[in-house]
């Protein structure tokens, strides 16, 4: 039996629920849909135009549907109203080939077949810059070779110590931080787990 999200919601408190998807180049495509109708897109999922977010696919195709997994809901640490929720996209009653979590899943059920099970762990590395873009966020970050330099992560305390602080409060198991290769560049490592959760937890950061 799935986890009823409309009572979640009440439960926790949310009053938005995102129902996201990944297209082929790694960029996050969501739907933001109000508790009230929640129990219907967990049934039928947020409908997407396929061929408006780089799948192979033209206006004349159906629109693909956003089925919502609720094992995958995360509930939004600096804004406990919103629920954030990976989705299967279904066309036509089928699966959408080209969905990555589709295609991850399929692997999953191979990989069943055999008796096997993956586990995945990810060193989910990011650069933090300036608003506007044209710039790493610290000035002063400028090692040829800054790999680990402690001056450096230290002046990004603040915003590190707030991501991680979410992780824990998420239950992700973070256990380092750390100054990557690059200037600007940072890393964080949290525990590794089931590849489709590790995936979803990945996406979401």
């Amino acid at each position: 039996m799935p986890k009823n999200l409309f009572k979640i919601a009440k439960e926790k408190k949310i009053k938005y629920f995102l129902i996201s998807f990944v297209d082929l180049f790694g960029v996050l495509r969501s739907k933001l849909v109000p508790t009230r109708a929640i129990k219907e897109m967990q049934e039928a999922g947020a409908g997407f135009a396929g061929f408006a977010a780089w799948l192979d696919m033209s206006p004349a195709d159906s629109d693909m549907f956003g089925i919502p997994d609720p094992d995958s809901l995360i509930q939004l640490p600096w804004n406990k109203e919103v629920g954030w929720l990976a989705s299967d996209l279904w066309m036509n009653g089928k699966p959408v080939e080209a969905s990555p979590r589709v295609m991850l899943k399929n692997q999953i059920k191979k990989l069943e077949k055999k008796g096997l099970k993956m586990k995945s762990g990810v060193e989910c590395e990011y650069f933090l810059i300036t608003p506007d873009g044209n710039s790493i966020a610290d000035p002063r970050d400028t090692q040829s070779k800054p790999c680990y330099d402690q001056s450096a992560l230290m002046r990004r305390y603040d915003l590190i110590k707030e991501i991680c602080d979410c992780m824990i409060e998420m239950g992700w198991g973070p256990y380092q931080n750390d100054h990557e290769d690059a200037n600007g560049q940072f890393e964080m490592n949290w525990d590794y787990d089931d590849c489709l959760l590790t995936a979803d937890r990945h996406t979401f950061f």
